[in-house]
């Protein structure tokens, strides 16, 4: 059977007339008394079930012993049981023809063996039955217009939650009354929220996307703990791309653990946070790193959309203006460090300034002192720089004055928010009342220095979503290629690689298709890292000394690897170049296919100078790509160097990103390492390639 989805699943989760608490409790003092308790505080309309076998009145309501005793079929079902009766419960649910449950216990796949056989037959008889499942370790749902408070979650117990456009979706139940609870100190008003819990069957990527046409959600909050549903989560966020609803996102694990793969550099450097941004990135959603960018975040999402955040590969670009220099010095730190410019005006700005009676000195804040807190001045020099063509949006830091002259200090800033460039306030002091002004007016404003550069980054890192890509073929089994059947695959994709021959080492050694020098690799598909073996020779310059080489490496090899047995070897023409990149290919067991190219060499992986995206990418993207990595400045004619041949491996990138479109095969990694970037229009070769299939 097939459960409802989409508005459906929507109505049925967040707005249904008709609920049955299973396992409330008469007893307030219980964790499974509050869900009732909560509803009629804050005036539900709907019809409230009361499911308890053992009384007949909870909490002054009649009780009924069973789901299947109801006069009526619920929407959704609360199933606040024990892990064992919760199961017993869905399906009755399913019997029913209730829709939608959900759990709030936990004792599933969180609590070893036993458990993870528990969640197995819960998701078998939720699926057979068509009931959608909440849960396991769910604390509920809350739609704030409709007055629904169908939780456990102790921080609902206060009433009147204010309402707001967010449509707030946790991995995390106890986060949402954090969220709320500073939400409310910061006049943030919600639409909705939602515990997942263990996401059993229903995840945030479709929880959210059933909620895209709600007309009352204007954008989303999500708070993550590990990126499980990728897929969904991907899906919606085209949706609400498509819609303009910002999304914005915290997910935990920002201390890196490399996700090592096996055989490759690629695993390491593309380790699982990183691989997590740039899935928020290609999505379109603003990943923050601190909890007050998380709930301060919206307006600005709201102005800046992900299509306007694409730079080129450039930095974007704030422009700085205020009052207290040491308060603007704090955000402009706090900006340089996630790789946003702040620059100054030009000297157009400068002299369209001077022109309104405002003299800066061309430094990088414009610093009004307190000739700022006249509304005409602040008022004057917004609009020219909000019309300057060098930023990409400018932000005002407001000093005392926002405590002392709340009305005063940001009523400048408000009547400019929505003229020019995009415009954010940051408020030194402790100022609520001038926060609150801002807040209600739409105005992009932050409390904390940090907050502001968290979130004027995470604006600007968000890229146009990308497509999704069709799920992969059916594995064939997990294998290695060696070199020269790497290079067979990469070929066709439009991949450069060196010229090479492979020959067998018991026969003559042949005529070479490429003079001398040349190096010579042992050739089989278990051997990843050549030289570890005693693989690899190079420079070898005439054909006794291949032959030499030959017999050299098979000694090598066979001694350094007891029960291997070599019997070919791939030789290769010798390749100079200006420098070397690594550029590889993983298939992320969440997030899917990813490329990455990085600075080669030996250090590559000390210094992790590498640029992410999703996979495949276009020739454009690509060239973002070589602008991100840092040390590829010195091959772009940095100080009058000679130039590398950068065009040739954004297009090496973007032919190798096509990995992820095979039909066939299922890659799981792949690796060019190196690729050796040749002089300006002398192209770029890979001269080592890896790939493991899956």
């Amino acid at each position: 059977m097939h459960g409802l989805r989409g508005p459906a699943l929507g109505q049925a989760l967040l707005n249904p007339k008709k609920i049955a608490l299973v396992g409330v409790s008469d007893d307030l003092s219980k964790t499974t008394a509050r869900p009732l308790r909560f509803l009629r505080t804050a005036g539900y309309g709907g019809t409230i079930y009361t499911i308890n076998p053992t009384r007949k009145v909870v909490q002054g309501e009649p009780a009924y012993p069973s789901l299947s005793a109801l006069p009526e079929v619920p929407d959704h079902a609360f199933i606040l049981t024990n892990s064992e009766l919760a199961i017993d419960a869905v399906e009755e649910c399913g019997k029913l023809g209730i829709p939608v449950a959900t759990i709030m216990a936990a004792g599933f796949s969180e609590s070893g063996h036993e458990g993870v056989k528990r969640e197995q037959r819960l998701k078998a008889i939720a699926k057979d039955m068509g009931v959608r499942v909440l849960g396991p370790s769910s604390l509920g749902v809350i739609n704030v217009r409709e007055k629904l408070v169908l939780t456990a979650n102790a921080a609902f117990a206060e009433a009147d939650l204010p309402a707001g456009g967010i449509f707030c979706a946790s991995q995390s139940g106890s986060m949402l009354g954090a969220l709320t609870s500073r939400g409310r100190a910061r006049n943030i008003g919600f639409a909705g929220l939602v515990s997942v819990g263990g996401e059993s069957d229903l995840c945030i990527g479709e929880i959210c996307e059933a909620t895209l046409d709600d007309p009352n959600v204007t954008g989303y909050m999500l708070f993550l703990e590990s990126m499980r549903h990728a897929d969904a989560l991907h899906r919606f966020a085209l949706g609400a791309a498509a819609r303009g609803k910002p999304v914005v996102a915290f997910k935990l694990g920002r201390s890196e653990v490399a996700a090592e793969l096996a055989v490759s550099h690629t695993g390491a450097l593309a380790g699982e946070d990183s691989v997590a941004d740039t899935f928020f990135s290609d999505c379109g959603i603003a990943r923050v790193e601190t909890l007050d960018g998380l709930l301060e975040a919206m307006p600005l999402l709201a102005r800046i959309p992900a299509s306007a955040s694409h730079h080129g590969g450039r930095k974007p670009t704030v422009g700085v203006v205020t009052t207290t220099g040491g308060g603007a010095a704090m955000a402009v730190d706090q900006l340089g460090i996630r790789g946003v410019n702040v620059i100054p005006p030009s000297k157009e700005t400068l002299k369209r300034l001077a022109e309104r009676g405002i003299e800066a000195s061309g430094a990088a804040i414009v610093d009004l002192t307190l000739a700022g807190t006249k509304y005409e001045v602040m008022k004057a020099t917004l609009e020219v720089m909000q019309s300057a063509p060098e930023f990409d949006m400018v932000l005002a830091t407001v000093g005392s004055s926002a405590r002392y002259q709340p009305d005063l200090a940001v009523a400048p800033v408000i009547d400019s928010a929505h003229a020019g460039k995009p415009l954010a306030c940051f408020v030194v002091p402790e100022a609520p009342d001038a926060l609150k002004r801002l807040t209600e007016a739409g105005v992009p404003s932050f409390r904390t220095p940090e907050a502001c550069g968290d979130v004027i980054a995470a604006a600007f890192r968000r890229r146009a979503p990308v497509p999704q890509l069709p799920p992969p073929p059916a594995a064939k089994g997990e294998r290695m290629l060696d070199e020269a059947s790497a290079y067979k695959m990469l070929t066709p994709l439009g991949v450069p690689h060196a010229a090479y021959a492979v020959l067998a080492v018991d026969a003559p050694v042949p005529a070479l298709p490429f003079p001398f020098p040349v190096v010579v690799k042992v050739l089989h598909e278990e051997i990843a890292h050549k030289t570890d073996v005693g693989g690899v020779i190079l420079n070898v310059d005439s054909t006794a000394s291949l032959a030499e080489a030959m017999a050299r490496i098979k000694l090598n090899v066979e001694k350094n690897r007891p029960g291997t047995v070599v019997r070919q070897v791939l030789v290769q023409a010798m390749s100079k170049g200006l420098g070397e990149v690594l550029v590889g290919f993983r298939r992320d067991a969440d997030v899917g296919p990813v490329v990455m190219l990085a600075a080669g060499g030996v250090l590559t992986e000390i210094y992790r100078d590498r640029a992410l995206r999703l996979a495949p990418v276009t020739v454009e993207v690509a060239r973002e790509m070589v602008k991100e990595v840092r040390a590829l400045e010195a091959l772009a004619g940095y100080r009058g160097r000679q130039e590398g041949d950068l065009e040739a491996v954004a297009q090496a990138v973007a032919a190798f990103s096509q990995l992820a479109l095979l039909k066939d095969e299922v890659v799981l990694e792949a690796e060019m390492n190196p690729l050796i970037v040749r002089p300006k229009g002398d192209g770029a070769l890979a001269v080592d390639a890896l790939v493991r299939l899956g």
